[in-house]
């Protein structure tokens, strides 16, 4: 940092590296793969940059295992997302998949069936107007996009409408096991 300005050195490549970490780290938590990505793309070098991440690693300001500990908590309570969809996520921001199957043990069978039933509890209340198959077919469709496993899908959706009928008929609409 030059004294002067309270900016980084152009010349000196771990200056620029830390201002641009810090910056991202400002914005919102972030992989360590993710900030190296954005020190390469911003031309650092990689000594530079390993250096930088290294440390802050070191001084906890980088935590990959905190940090998909968190998108787990919030991603599952607050999007409804499963154990399939949050995996990708994490793989996709460059988490270690030991620190992602560590992060995904809060989520259990129990609460992911918990979720998918309150899920399509709620959306099913809204579709009032439709045939039980379309019904059917999108409430499925928004678990399987959402992450959630065929099978649970299926049972899911089968258990609400069933409910939601009060045993009414629901022959042809594929949800015989």
């Amino acid at each position: 940092m030059r004294p002067d300005t309270g900016t980084a050195d152009t010349d000196d490549p771990v200056s620029v590296a830390r201002v641009i970490v810090l910056a991202q780290l400002t914005a919102g938590p972030r992989t360590r793969d993710q900030l190296a990505k954005t020190l390469t793309k911003r031309g650092v070098p990689e000594a530079a940059a390993e250096q930088v991440l290294d440390r802050m690693t070191e001084v906890g300001l980088i935590d990959d295992q905190a940090y998909a500990d968190q998108w787990v908590s919030s991603r599952s309570s607050g999007r409804g997302l499963a154990r399939r969809a949050l995996r990708h996520e994490l793989a996709h921001r460059g988490v270690d998949s030991a620190i992602v199957a560590e992060a995904l043990e809060q989520i259990d069978d129990e609460s992911e069936y918990a979720s998918a039933t309150d899920l399509v509890a709620r959306k099913l209340r809204t579709m009032g107007r439709l045939e039980p198959e379309a019904q059917v077919r999108r409430l499925v469709s928004m678990l399987a996009r959402k992450g959630y496993p065929s099978g649970l899908a299926y049972r899911v959706v089968r258990e609400q409408v069933t409910e939601m009928q009060r045993g009414g008929a629901l022959e042809g609409l594929g949800l015989d096991e």
